[in-house]
């Protein structure tokens, strides 16, 4: 039952990833950067999807005609001119903040007037790359670490310990619960209750430099030469207590603020290191890697980039009208997400089965060669049933050397009188056969069988939940290359990549079988 179950569920998901690989293919990304390139950063008006403000290294740019026309409203001085992360004030939409690499910059007018409200000591004081406003102040990370201000700007101080001197990625906070902020930063994720008066490190990593640990950095190190698998946090806007950590590794989640990490499911990735994580406002979780832009559902990332015209995505918005908007190298790229409007595309299903093996006969040749199957279970039971009729027997060999030497005396004058005289000792044999019939009924050899039985079926259903889902993460790659454009040629050897190592682990798991059947079938 629970083997019908499976394929059951997994049959579903695939038809649901025939709707998503649909949902890819419909997306239609658009250009509206306005030969903009190199951005970095997107923030769309909160109540006017038309209004939209990029940041790139040539400064920062906003339109008020959705992408049809862009004024630069920002110019950064100095050697780094990089806009890296833009912030409206949650209690006046009208207020605008710029991260940049020359300290941060804020407008009370929605960009028409600029004021650099914290500049640092030194470059990497200058770097700043992360912000978070709250009630209790405003939260900076720069590259030489954590800087606070209580009084909108005009005061600032740096946080001590590890948060004061590492490199700050970004900073998540729920204004539902204004108390509570985590950093993301080279030496790992902090969290404050108590709106920074007092932090705790909930995931640590050990950054390393040129492939050595460096735990503490040295005065003179460089803090880009210091390399994490920490990436960015954020957090579910409908579930302060859920958590998701983009990493080198993939994408972990934490339902408890941070006390426990799992690490989700990377089927469907081509690439583990995700370098953007973005949680929309109906809790749907939004990826960028080097090789696209995906989306996570049902337990499987989707990639949502097979159209997108760009060698990377920096980082990803998204409005209320459900535009999907992705900062790229190549410019600014927006499509249109529409659920609703989805096709299917079910009557394309047996394009993709055409030589392949059915998944019952994939299952069955796992099973065959891990020697796992049911059947094995049930001659072990029959012949421990009939192991009470057949006899046990025992033989046994008895010697009796009681008289086996003995004196011999009698006359003084007879030769061989008065000498130790050696006699015949006796030998004698036994053959024993018995049966005990109570085991017809219960012997012991059931219980070993039951604990076998167990450990078999454990076992199997492993084996038949990874074959299940390497099969049907097969058919969604050769779906997703029939969906990719001609030119994209390096996107489409990482999929081709992708294909084979999807079929050598199902020939691992068949002794072969899989491949072979593909060719029998082509033949």
């Amino acid at each position: 039952m629970k083997r019908i179950m499976s394929v059951l569920v997994m049959a579903g998901l695939f038809i649901l990833s025939l709707e998503l690989v649909s949902l890819a293919e419909d997306l239609k990304w658009e250009d509206i950067g306005g030969g903009n390139l190199d951005i970095k950063t997107i923030l769309v008006g909160p109540d006017n999807a038309g209004v939209i403000y990029m940041g790139s290294r040539q400064g920062l740019f906003k339109s008020e005609d959705a992408g049809a026309n862009w004024r630069n409203i920002l110019s950064i001085g100095g050697r780094n001119r990089e806009v890296n992360f833009l912030l409206f004030d949650p209690k006046d939409k009208n207020s605008l903040y710029a991260a940049t690499g020359n300290g941060l910059f804020a407008s009370l007018n929605s960009g028409s007037r600029w004021s650099r409200i914290f500049k640092g000591k030194n470059s990497s004081e200058n770097e700043c790359r992360a912000l978070a406003v709250s009630p209790y102040g405003i939260y900076l990370g720069t590259k030489a670490g954590l800087f606070v201000s209580k009084d909108k700007g005009r005061c600032w101080h740096k946080e001590a310990g590890k948060l004061g001197k590492s490199s700050i990625l970004n900073i998540a906070c729920n204004l539902k619960e204004p108390d509570y902020l985590y950093v993301a930063c080279v030496d790992g994720v902090f969290k404050t209750q108590d709106a920074g008066k007092s932090w705790e490190r909930i995931f640590v990593t050990h950054p390393v430099e040129n492939g050595n640990d460096a735990e503490e950095p040295s005065e003179d190190q460089d803090e880009e030469e210091r390399f994490s698998e920490i990436r960015y946090i954020s957090i579910d806007p409908n579930n302060s207590n859920e958590l998701y950590l983009a990493t080198n590794k993939g994408v972990y989640q934490s339902q408890d603020r941070g006390k426990s990490w799992d690490l989700l499911s990377e089927y469907g990735l081509l690439n583990r290191d995700i370098k953007f994580l973005f949680v929309s406002s109906k809790s749907r979780v939004y990826a960028v890697t080097k090789s696209g832009i995906f989306e996570y559902r049902n337990e499987r990332w989707q990639e949502l980039s097979l159209g997108l015209q760009a060698e990377e995505a920096r980082s990803l918005g998204l409005d209320k009208q459900g535009n999907l908007y992705a900062a790229c190298n190549k410019g600014l790229f927006k499509a249109r997400i529409n659920n609703s409007s989805l096709n299917t595309g079910v009557n394309t299903i047996a394009l993709y089965y055409k030589d392949e093996p059915k998944i019952n006969e994939v299952q069955a040749a796992a099973i065959k060669y891990a020697e796992v199957e049911p059947e094995k279970i049930s001659r072990w039971r029959e012949k421990a049933a009939k192991k009470a009729f057949l006899p046990k027997l025992s033989a046994s060999v008895n010697r009796d050397t009681s008289d086996l030497w003995h004196w011999e005396s009698g006359s003084t004058t007879k030769t061989g009188d008065d000498v130790l005289i050696r006699g015949r000792d006796t030998v004698g044999w036994d053959v024993t056969l018995t049966w005990d019939l109570g085991e017809v009924i219960w012997n012991e050899d059931q219980t070993s069988i039951d604990v076998r039985s167990r450990l078999m079926v454990e076992l199997r259903d492993d084996i038949l939940d990874e074959v299940t889902k390497l099969y049907f993460e097969r058919l969604r790659v050769k779906m997703e290359l029939d969906n990719l454009s001609i030119e994209d040629r390096k996107k489409r050897l990482e999929k081709e990549l992708r294909l084979e190592e999807l079929t050598a682990s199902l020939d691992a798991l068949t002794g072969g079988y899989f491949s072979r059947r593909i060719k029998n079938n082509k033949t």
